[in-house]
């Protein structure tokens, strides 16, 4: 490895280009549309991805293939790239994304993915980038990071070692995905369809079963606003923007850094709840894992007291409230937003404190659980990021 030679990725392309310009279909016709967002998570949630609507002529020409590399060219997120797996799904990809499809005969694609995966490749394009509002990267630039090209049976070795990570990560992402749908199912079968334990036994008036309350969102939570500029902290404070936001997982398990970002942020401190107020039908909501900052798209959510947590977290993350939310959207000059004045005058139905306190006793081993798996994974990708230049520059030898 010490001896093999430096190629750029423009010098191993088949094909480099950019994405396809259209909106995302709000039908289930055509080929999944992949989008700067869905790529900035630890994985593609191929779930959330949108379908698009295409012909065929622009199929072929932006279609996704294994192998294939995609990479975010603007925005906050430049530099973040995925390789498209074998048992990804059938997609082409958006126009502020470049596709590098690697030549197989010059060097193995799954080699070349997990080095451009890496925070190798995020630091070269973030020391290139251009643009002072908005940092851009051609596909020129983005091409133009050099890599190690050992021989093939090396390369494929690597490729292999890394891959009993990304195979840990995923299983761990699996489970999470279980863990939150049985949550989302307790909530909706307990407190929507109001089949809670003994149910049958509890009289319901105009909707509301006896002993439970109706109350304003402002009497269960609060939103925290304290602001603070990034340079006022270490550079290594998590930051977790709109980007990192997840679509339909309470999960936060995404995040940058405070020295990626140089305007005034909100703090956060561990387990309390952002709610993505920007276009809030993007359904991200979710509690975070550690204490930091975040984007002021994003709203800084505190029950008003322990015993509340779980219901406002589950509240909030129901398909009903974000149905809320986005009904009532405050047109902005650019994109809509959720109007909080009006959401924290809604009233909710709001348990008695017996099937409160049995919900907590539910709902708490299963956060516990998220959150655990949540660090480990990023814990076996720091590991698998850490390993990766070693293996690259032959001090481990494979």
């Amino acid at each position: 490895m010490r001896n093999a030679p430096l190629m750029s990725l423009a010098d191993i392309a088949e094909s480099v280009r950019y994405g396809y310009t259209a909106s995302a279909s709000d039908t289930e016709i055509g080929p999944k549309f992949l989008r700067i967002t869905d790529i900035v998570p630890p994985q593609i949630d191929w779930n959330t991805v949108p379908y698009c609507e295409i012909d065929e002529k622009n199929f072929v020409k932006f279609s996704l293939a294994p192998g294939d590399l995609v990479i975010a060219r603007t925005g906050a997120t430049v530099g973040y790239a995925k390789l498209i797996r074998n048992n990804d799904e059938t997609s082409v990809f958006a126009s502020y994304l470049v596709r590098v499809r690697v030549d197989p005969d010059k060097a193995d694609p799954g080699y070349v993915g997990r080095v451009v995966e890496s925070d190798v490749y995020k630091r070269f394009v973030l020391s290139h980038i251009s643009g002072s509002a908005q940092p851009n990267a051609n596909a020129k630039t983005l091409s133009s990071f050099k890599l190690p090209i050992p021989e093939r049976h090396v390369q494929i070795r690597i490729a292999s070692i890394l891959s009993t990570y990304d195979d840990l990560i995923e299983n761990n992402r699996r489970r999470i995905q279980l863990l939150e749908q049985s949550a989302q199912l307790l909530y909706k079968e307990w407190f929507v369809r109001l089949r809670f334990p003994k149910h049958e036994h509890v009289t319901i008036t105009d909707g509301v079963p006896e002993e439970w309350v109706t109350k304003p969102l402002s009497a269960l939570c609060t939103d925290i606003r304290k602001s603070i500029h990034p340079k006022a902290l270490s550079p290594d404070v998590p930051y977790i923007g709109l980007e990192h936001i997840p679509r339909h997982s309470i999960t936060l398990d995404s995040w940058g850094k405070a020295a990626e970002v140089d305007s005034n942020k909100f703090r956060f401190s561990k387990g309390d709840i952002l709610f993505g107020k920007i276009r809030p039908y993007f359904h991200k909501v979710g509690f975070t894992l550690v204490d930091g900052i975040t984007s002021s798209d994003a709203i800084v959510i505190r029950p008003a007291e322990d015993r509340l947590y779980f219901y406002v977290l589950s509240l909030l993350a129901s398909n009903e409230f974000v149905a809320l939310a986005s009904k009532t959207v405050r047109e902005g000059s650019k994109m809509p937003r959720a109007d909080w004045k009006f959401l924290l005058k809604s009233e909710f139905k709001v348990p008695s404190m017996s099937l409160l306190d049995f919900f907590n006793e539910t709902m708490n081993p299963i956060c516990n659980q998220l959150r655990t798996l949540a660090l480990h994974n990023r814990k076996l990708a720091h590991s698998r990021n850490l390993l990766l230049p070693r293996l690259m520059n032959g001090e481990i030898s494979v």
